[in-house]
């Protein structure tokens, strides 16, 4: 249903003047103000007529001219559901302004149109205010059949509140007209509807409901069980408790029915004690104060009951609710009558009989008659007589509303049918669709599955290939270091045994040679001894120099990570830093080892290239007593651990560190970068110390 916008401000004459006068200057020439009042824009002159229609503060003919005005002007939108909805707005406020012909009008324009546009939404609401209406106009079996088809919709398009309301004015329906089987019936559909909503307010009316069902079926308990019910669901939701006087009325109704007025009656006052309830609701307040002066002249409480029911009278009659004035009438009648007191019992019940004919309250009209063929015996033919012809007409009335109401139902249950075999074959139709989607998922995850175990033994094919090739580049770089190695021995020990051997002999022989007295050839051969020691040193220095180097080991694991990290520079603009630790005979390492800790480096590099956003990249290489640890760190943006999700590359890096035993692990923080840290235990560890001692010792 559409909200009713309380008023903004007051009209005035002035007001009015002036929101005309601009009207018409906006059709020569544009200004600020025409934009504010919106004349250039149909848009806002249909929105602002409708709320000038829906103000109180108007004149009822004023309300009706923006309310015509916006409907014209509406009929020549273009944007449909800018259209659907001026139309909603604009039925709602005719409902509300009682204006019958143009409510149908508009009511029908809504519904034609929403139809045409397929808004079910906006059909539903009309249907919705249309039962609304003949609900007001006690045109109880149409109202009852369009709520039905607005159930039926909000249902269908999965707005289950709304689904679950109509429930409920369809099942107050059918306690008016005294159908309280089908009330209970549809009181049960909205609480079925209603509950996994949360819906308590709805909850409430609906126990409400039943325990009213229950009530007039003289089900006292169950009545009472129902309204315990309602009660609680209240307490959730009704924090000022507004309808809190209400339900204690309808329990001390249920106890007054029963015969226990004693009971009653705390109920009855709490309902009177609510805060401010005569000036909030006089009409509840009245009905209240009645029920309780009726428990009262049961107990023979005389006097205040008395004082009860007249100023429940004064109320009712000041606020004209002439359905309550025929009840206090028939009450008092009823009270005096009890107190023999025949003349004011006869006055009251014929105002009883007034009132209850004004009110169409023929229920009551029923009671009255029979409470005058007892208060006048001389007439009481006559009053018998009456009651007679109004019960059997009440009687036929009873029974065309229940066979319409019947009749409404075997129509719903035959479209209800007609749906359920439309519903069948669609179902088939979109069991064979579903069949044959399947089938074609099938075959097309068959056929991607099959590509995708091609597409997995190639890239394993692929990885055993690359490993394959890794070792055999170790191999090859071991072969050309060995390669070194064995040729500067080789030259070392040339240069040692030969040359070096040589140089002693010459040098021998210039000492010889030294003998001879001529002062210059003592000169020149000391000069060539000089230099002959200076060439024996300096081929000594190359010597050792080249049998250190032979002994030094170069490391082609090092060289291949540097390599590696020199192609990711070079490929992603990173900056790599590497550090290692010189000390460790890193090629000592086993071949497993080796290649897996190569691989989780170019993994962790990968996956810091696509995700971490980084522009420095650092790892270290080092040993300690327990194993090598391999830390990997990047300035990137990080990630929360805890939350991301574990990808095939990280799934890699777990896979290689458990095939050597190792274990690893991943810090980071948002903004903060990330860290990789593998540690593995290696018995293959060696210093390079110890291998010089090594050396040292075979030299030796």
């Amino acid at each position: 249903m559409f909200t009713i916008l309380e008023p903004l401000i007051k009209s005035s004459n002035l007001f009015l003047w002036l929101f005309f006068s601009l009207l018409f200057i906006a059709c020569h020439e544009q200004s600020n103000e025409d934009e504010i009042i919106g004349v250039n824009s149909a848009k806002d002159s249909i929105a602002l007529w409708i709320k000038e229609g829906r103000k109180k503060t108007n004149t009822i003919k004023d309300r009706k001219y923006f309310l015509n005005k916006a409907l014209t002007q509406s009929k020549l939108e273009q944007n449909d559901s800018l259209k659907m909805k001026h139309f909603s707005k604009i039925q709602w406020s005719y409902l509300n302004l009682k204006d019958s012909t143009s409510f149908r009008t508009s009511n029908k324009l809504t519904a034609n149109f929403a139809t045409q546009i397929k808004d079910s939404s906006a059909l539903a609401g009309s249907y919705w205010d249309l039962a609304l209406f003949l609900h007001r106009k006690r045109v109880k079996d149409s109202a009852y059949y369009y709520y039905g088809k607005a159930q039926k919709i909000y249902l269908q398009i999965k707005k289950p509140v709304k689904s679950g309301q109509m429930y409920i004015y369809m099942a107050n329906i059918q306690n008016e007209i005294k159908d309280y089987v089908g009330s209970e019936v549809n009181s049960i559909n909205a609480i079925r509807i209603l509950k996994p909503e949360n819906d308590f307010f709805n909850l409430y009316s609906s126990y409400n409901l039943l325990g009213i069902a229950r009530k007039d079926m003289k089900d006292y308990d169950g009545a009472l069980v129902y309204y315990n019910n309602a009660n609680n669901y209240l307490n959730k939701v009704d924090k000022k408790r507004t309808k809190q006087p209400s339900l204690n009325n309808n329990i001390g109704v249920v106890y007054n029915e029963k015969g226990a007025y004693s009971e009653a009656i705390p109920y009855f006052l709490k309902a009177l004690e609510f805060d401010s309830l005569i000036f909030k609701n006089k009409r509840l307040y009245a009905k209240a104060l009645n029920n309780l002066a009726y428990s009262r002249s049961k107990l023979n409480i005389i006097k205040i009951a008395e004082s009860g029911f007249k100023r429940s009278l004064e109320i009712r009659t000041e606020i004209e609710d002439f359905e309550g004035m025929s009840g206090s009438y028939f009450n008092l009648a009823e009270f005096y009558s009890n107190q023999k007191d025949t003349v004011n019992a006869l006055y009251f019940a014929k105002n009883a009989i007034t009132y209850s004919n004004k009110s169409s309250n023929y229920e009551r009209l029923l009671e009255t008659l029979l409470l005058l063929s007892e208060i006048d015996p001389k007439n009481a033919s006559k009053y018998s007589k009456s009651y007679a012809d109004l019960s059997e007409r009440l009687q036929d009335e009873e029974r065309n509303i229940k066979e319409k109401f019947t009749r409404i139902e075997f129509e719903t249950e035959e479209v209800i049918a007609r749906n359920a075999l439309l519903a069948r074959q669609r179902l088939m139709l979109i069991g064979i669709a579903i069949g044959l989607f399947l089938l074609a998922v099938a075959a097309f995850t068959i056929i991607m599955q099959r590509v995708k175990n091609q597409k997995l033994k190639f890239q394993q094919q692929q990885q055993e290939s690359n490993q394959e090739i890794f070792d055999l580049m170790l191999a090859q770089k071991k072969k050309v270091e060995e390669g070194k190695q064995s040729e500067q021995k080789r030259i070392s020990e040339e240069l040692h045994d030969s040359v070096v051997g040589q140089m002693h002999s010459v040098r021998m022989l210039l000492l010889g040679l030294n003998k001879k007295a001529d002062e210059t050839a003592i000169t020149l051969r000391q000069d060539a001894i000089e230099k002959l020691k200076e060439v024996q040193e300096e081929v000594r220095t190359i010597s050792h120099e080249l049998n250190d180097a032979a002994y030094q080991k170069i490391y082609n694991f090092i060289s291949s990570i540097e390599d590696l990290l020199e192609g990711f520079e070079n490929t992603e603009g990173i900056l790599a830093n590497f550090e290692y630790d010189d000390d460790t005979e890193w090629d000592q390492l086993s071949g497993e080892v080796k290649i897996n800790l190569y691989r989780i480096i170019q993994e962790s590099l990968q996956n810091c290239a696509k995700h971490a956003n980084a522009k420095n990249v650092s790892l270290s290489l080092n040993t300690n007593s327990e194993g090598i640890i391999a830390t990997l760190v990047d300035d990137g943006v990080g990630f929360d651990v805890q939350k991301g999700k574990k990808g095939i590359g990280l799934k890699n890096i777990q896979s290689r560190v458990e095939k050597i035993n190792g274990t690893w692990g991943v810090t980071s923080q948002c903004g903060k970068g990330t860290t990789v840290q593998i540690q593995v235990p290696s018995i293959d560890i060696r210093k390079v110390e110890d291998i010089n001692l090594e050396s040292e010792q075979q030299e030796a």
